[in-house]
């Protein structure tokens, strides 16, 4: 099976997108997220951390960073918690909508590791607690994703 490469044979460089906004839920989904590329054998240099404001924010950097044919994928990280307006599912519509959009747009797989939940604690769970650590799931996802898309490549430049 074909995979994505990077230094030593490991997989590709990965852009890692957190939002500042929760920053006590963010920094534990990065600290998930950076481990699950380690695993994967990624050098820390292979890892590019890139900071945006909120969650709303990811979407554009994601955007940014995709055109820069630097990254054999991306991950997206950040906690959108409900409060008492609507402003909860316009953010997590928009990041949901943009980031979908840039995998689609620029052909790079983007981890979708932003939280969408009702409370801190369900936010908590979700970041390396009880439910696991989604930072780590998105890594995963688009590590897995951007080595079946470099098959997909191989096999039809062999076609």
């Amino acid at each position: 099976m074909a995979e994505i490469t990077g230094r030593g044979g490991t997989p590709g460089r990965v852009g890692i997108l957190v939002s500042r906004y929760n920053e006590l839920i963010t920094t534990k989904l990065l600290s998930g997220a950076v481990e699950c590329c380690r695993q994967a054998g990624l050098e820390d240099g292979d890892v590019d951390i890139i900071w945006a404001p909120g969650a709303f924010e990811l979407a554009g950097l994601a955007a940014v960073a995709a055109s820069t044919g630097r990254y054999a994928c991306l991950v997206a990280l950040g906690a959108i918690i409900r409060g008492e307006t609507p402003h909860f599912d316009f953010v997590a519509g928009a990041a949901a909508h943009g980031l979908s959009e840039v995998a689609v747009r620029h052909g790079i797989p983007v981890g979708f590791g932003v939280l969408t939940v009702d409370t801190l604690e369900q936010a908590s769970a979700r970041a390396g607690g009880a439910a696991g650590n989604k930072g780590f799931e998105a890594a995963e996802a688009a590590l897995h994703a951007a080595a079946a898309g470099a098959a997909l490549r191989a096999r039809n430049a062999q076609a």
